[in-house]
């Protein structure tokens, strides 16, 4: 089936919002005003600090009986605390887990496909949209507490891409659903899933779109008619970039196409800027991203490494009027493997935002990479490199994933 970019539209509005210390607060304001629905996809919801506060929101708005949906993966967040178990599901949340990894974790190759989007919609009204999962700040799961937040990016979003959110959640609500009908035996059950409300309540249609207004599109990722949307889309961005490219992206790893495509616009003149993570946090992530670093050097890519906390974010500025907030990584894994959920911008004034706030990590929290330091790192680096890049690659060759390279 033909891949193609999704169109941009107008009659949107947006709001840039950094980290869980903005998005939590507009999150939890939209939940508390629900009046039919609320629904959620995440992949890490974690109950530590600020988080809390929206297990909390759903919680208020199913005693109030609003549709309450949550789908959390099944790798990132594992199971429900025992507490917010109970109450959760006293409280009338459908909480439903996305790919439990089952008795054999990730060595079984087909756990490796992951709901890695954020995406939240209300009433149909406003939808949210990002790389911010239901988590603080300041904590880690893996890390504990952290001495400096987490930079990461949502936006929150009225107009059309709302009901094309709502359809994509909708969706995979009635996939799983039909799943588990069929996995007990209900076949019946399971067309009747599959053919479950797919509308909004009258109500909660939003209204039509303005002619004014952002232009805006959803795109996502997944296994089936959206295998390489939100690739897409960066890549032509970036072919048509004429003076500037800032990505700032939390793992990594791109393939042949996309460096081939920041490599040209680099060498066409274009001032491409990278800002990628800096600290160690996963293996694999962290060292195979490195080899791929000295042929971007070598075209004149600026990178610059993040480290005064974890960088998280999955943004993009070109020429300061396209702009991309989402969850996807420019990595094998969310490329090829996760399902992801990016909003593409085209409003000069939301970009410049986003562009000042990443210039300002670049120039006091970003260490600038030497191409000649990079050139002379230690054996033991370049070893590490090698072992996580081959990890990479056969993980790869595993799924049958062949064109990446």
């Amino acid at each position: 089936m033909a891949q193609r970019i999704p169109p941009l539209r107008t009659g949107h509005t947006l709001r840039l919002l950094e980290g869980s210390a903005q998005y939590f607060p507009a999150l939890v304001a939209a939940i508390d005003g629900a009046h039919q629905e609320a629904w959620l996809e995440t992949y890490i919801f974690d109950f530590n600090g600020d988080s809390a506060e929206v297990a909390w929101a759903l919680e208020r708005a199913a005693r109030r009986g609003v549709n309450v949906r949550v789908v959390a993966d099944g790798f990132g967040t594992g199971e429900l605390p025992p507490a917010w178990r109970v109450r959760l599901l006293a409280a009338g949340v459908d909480w439903r887990t996305y790919a439990p990894p089952g008795r054999f974790g990730v060595l079984r190759p087909a756990s490796w496909r992951r709901l890695h989007r954020k995406l939240c919609v209300v009433d149909g009204q406003v939808a949210f949209c990002g790389g911010i999962n239901i988590l603080d700040d300041l904590h880690d799961p893996n890390h504990g507490a952290l001495e400096a937040p987490r930079l990461d990016f949502a936006v929150q979003v009225t107009g059309p891409l709302v009901a094309q959110a709502r359809a994509a959640m909708l969706q995979l609500w009635q996939r799983m659903r039909a799943f588990d009908e069929l996995k007990h035996g209900g076949l019946a059950g399971a067309l009747t899933s599959l053919r479950g409300q797919r509308r909004p309540p009258r109500a909660a249609i939003a209204p039509p779109a303005h002619r004014r207004g952002s232009r805006a599109a959803l795109a996502l990722r997944d296994n089936v008619r959206h295998r390489t949307d939100i690739e897409r889309a960066y890549r032509r961005a970036i072919g048509r970039a004429q003076s500037e490219v800032i990505i700032a992206n939390a793992y990594f790893v791109p393939g042949r196409k996309m460096r081939q495509a920041l490599v040209s616009a680099a060498r066409r003149g274009v001032r491409v800027v990278l800002l990628l993570q800096g600290r160690y946090e996963y293996f694999m992530q962290y060292y195979a991203a490195r080899p791929v670093y000295g042929v971007l050097l070598r075209a004149g890519v600026d990178i610059h490494e993040y480290s005064p906390g974890f960088l998280h974010a999955k943004v993009a500025v070109v020429d300061g009027r396209w702009s991309t907030v989402g969850s996807s990584n420019i990595d094998p894994l969310s490329l090829l493997l996760a399902r992801e959920a990016n909003v593409l911008i085209e409003d000069r004034k939301f970009a410049q935002s986003l562009r000042a706030r990443l210039l300002d990590a670049v120039a006091h929290a970003g260490q600038r990479m030497d191409a000649a330091q990079y050139a002379q790192r230690p054996l033991r680096e370049r070893v590490l490199e090698r072992v996580a890049l081959a990890l990479m690659r056969i993980a790869l060759a595993i799924q049958d994933k062949r064109t990446y390279w």
